[in-house]
């Protein structure tokens, strides 16, 4: 059964830094060769949107244009995680914070939710004074 983890949320200043972990697990190793993880936040009145995603075995990254800049995205071969490191965070940062797993045709990636078969329970991210 696959499941994802993340943990590392809380409250940050404006400012600040954060650092949010996906796990996955139950994942078979064939697989894992058209996974992509993606991350979304979601936040009242905004849905939820598409802050990255890493491909699994290449390693090829891609942004949400709210964050290039501010966030990395990388991920741990050996441990199977996926980390999301973020910089310079505001007020519009506030969301609960989500990391998905789905398979893609020749180990590319979406932006849409819709295409994430797996998802975690979400972490809250608060970025307030």
């Amino acid at each position: 059964q696959v499941q994802l983890v993340e943990s590392g949320g809380g409250l940050v200043q404006p400012g600040g830094s954060l650092r949010l972990s996906c796990a996955v697990s139950g994942v078979s190793e064939v697989t894992l060769r058209a996974v992509a993880v993606g991350w979304f936040r979601e936040s009242p009145g905004k849905g939820r949107e598409f802050v990255g995603a890493i491909t699994w075995i290449g390693g090829q990254i891609y942004y949400g244009d709210l964050v290039k800049g501010r966030f990395t995205i990388s991920r741990d071969l050996a441990q199977i995680t996926s980390d999301l490191q973020m910089h310079s965070l505001g007020p519009e940062d506030t969301a609960v914070y989500y990391c998905a797993a789905g398979t893609f045709y020749r180990s590319t990636y979406s932006s849409a939710p819709k295409d994430y078969t797996y998802w975690g329970q979400g972490t809250q991210v608060t970025v307030s004074s």
